[in-house]
């Protein structure tokens, strides 16, 4: 038996009890458990470096993130809306957005008196991680 088979077999083995923690998530049941165990992973490794933890927190990670991709829809509406959306989901505030320029100017966008121009749509499009179209 080759390494690469071994280890194939060994996995197998392990799988029933792995899975209930590293599989593809489908449900909203199988989101929010996925969500928890995460949270306490990271809780774990926050004072202390565990590669091993630290690895398993990137594959949960990649299968929340994938989860998400398939199921949570990017806000659709004018780009305002969109982005006070944005912030309410990520608890921020108008403090919170400094790369759209002073305080001034994100009272201005948030009040629509200003629209965002090209800069704002391609960092808040790199910050909340969605496509730019949101913001047009």
């Amino acid at each position: 038996m080759t390494i690469v088979e071994q280890e194939i077999y060994e996995t197998i083995k392990i799988w029933p009890k792995v899975s209930k923690i590293v599989s593809t998530i489908n449900t909203d049941t199988q989101y929010k458990k996925a969500v928890k165990i995460l949270d306490r992973l990271i809780d774990k490794v926050s004072n202390k470096h565990n590669p091993k933890i630290e690895s398993l927190i990137d594959t949960l990670g990649t299968l929340v993130k994938d989860y998400e991709d398939r199921t949570v829809a990017e806000p659709e509406g004018d780009p305002v809306a969109c982005l006070k959306y944005l912030m309410e989901e990520h608890n921020l505030k108008q403090s919170d957005l400094p790369e759209l320029g002073s305080q001034g100017v994100v009272s201005e966008i948030l009040n629509e008196k200003r629209q965002l121009n090209i800069s704002h749509i391609r960092k808040l499009s790199k910050r909340f991680k969605v496509s730019p179209a949101v913001f047009i």
